[in-house]
């Protein structure tokens, strides 16, 4: 290809890179630019002297923190390609600040938990898991509309909460059903919700109204316990609450409450903490599924995180403006 060949290094832990930048991939990022080698942290002697010609830096899962320091040992560097979700708990805000472009792999990584959610979203509608819970302990046919009045997927109301990455993919993926979806963010406009073919609400009347709830918004500190105790309540019997964003967005031990009491339904693939206590009543609810933060990128979808940051060096070796670059004034407001 055209275009000059950026001095590059890998940044993350060890296992990360195996996983993420296998060998084929690898040659493919060698064939972009100059790989000075690989970091776990920039401490050591050895590591300053890799990082001293330095101009894109790709990091990942484990890295180590992005800091003034990091600019000093560094000083030609232009980039930060982030094959991951969220840089944030990795990245200090003088590095922006200082000019250093950063990107991330935030919009790759929200594909499958977008995918996911769609997936338990329907899932939900139909009651799959609970009657599938039953029809094994029954081992015999019974009446499951009976069982579960209002199940099924036509005409539902869907509400979502947060427009994010994630959640405008998720908006898009359920245009194929016959869904009516309703969405709060406080930062979606009147003409971003036309252009989403979505209808804008309050929280309240979201959390009031929907079939399924499905959290997708970033996790701050102005939304830990956004769903909160009062909006639980609001919640109508038999709704679904789905989280794929963090476990501090909603108020666990008021949902808990709900679930256990066999009003709720809740999917739950984060919890606080990470993993849950070995005799949290929501393992053993069979109005529960609890899956161990699975939505985002796994196995095969690595290649996407990867594939997207290869991408981006690409354009920085053609000196074309990132396709995923991080806006400062958007960092503080973003997951």
């Amino acid at each position: 290809m055209s275009g000059r060949r950026p001095v590059i290094a890998f940044a993350m832990s060890e296992s990360v890179r195996a996983r993420v930048f296998p060998e084929p991939l690898m040659r493919q990022y060698e064939a972009v630019g100059d790989v000075a080698g690989f970091v776990t942290e920039f401490d050591s002697a050895s590591a300053r002297a890799l990082l001293a010609d330095v101009e894109v830096l790709i990091t990942g899962w484990g890295a180590p923190r992005l800091d003034a320091a990091l600019l000093d040992a560094a000083p030609r560097l232009e980039a930060v390609l982030h094959a991951a979700g969220t840089v944030k708990p990795y990245l200090a805000p003088e590095v922006i600040e200082r000019g250093v472009r950063v990107s991330s792999a935030a919009a790759a990584n929200a594909v499958p938990v977008a995918e996911y959610a769609v997936a338990m979203i329907v899932l939900a509608g139909k009651r799959v898991l609970p009657i599938a819970r039953r029809y094994q302990e029954l081992q015999a046919d019974f009446d499951s509309e009976a069982a579960f009045p209002g199940m099924g997927n036509y005409g539902q109301r869907i509400g979502i909460v947060g427009a994010s990455k994630i959640g405008r993919i998720v908006i898009e993926m359920l245009r194929a059903y016959a869904f009516e979806v309703v969405v709060y963010d406080p930062y979606l406009t009147a003409d971003e919700a036309t252009a989403l073919g979505v209808v804008a609400v309050s929280l309240d009347e979201l959390l009031r109204t929907s079939d399924v709830v499905s959290v997708h918004a970033p996790s701050l500190p102005s939304t830990r316990d956004l769903v909160d105790a009062r909006g639980i309540d609001l919640m109508r019997r038999d709704a679904t609450l789905l989280n794929t964003a963090r476990g501090e967005i909603i108020d666990q031990d008021a949902l808990t409450r709900r679930v256990v009491a066999g009003e709720l339904f809740a999917i739950l693939d984060v919890t606080v903490p990470w993993v849950l206590e070995p005799d949290h009543p929501l393992y053993t609810s069979d109005r529960v599924l609890l899956t161990p933060h699975i939505a985002g990128s796994l196995g095969a979808e690595l290649g996407r995180l990867s594939g997207a940051m290869l991408d981006e060096l690409r354009r920085i070796a053609r000196d074309e403006p990132l396709a995923h670059e991080i806006e400062p004034d958007l960092l503080a407001i973003t997951a």
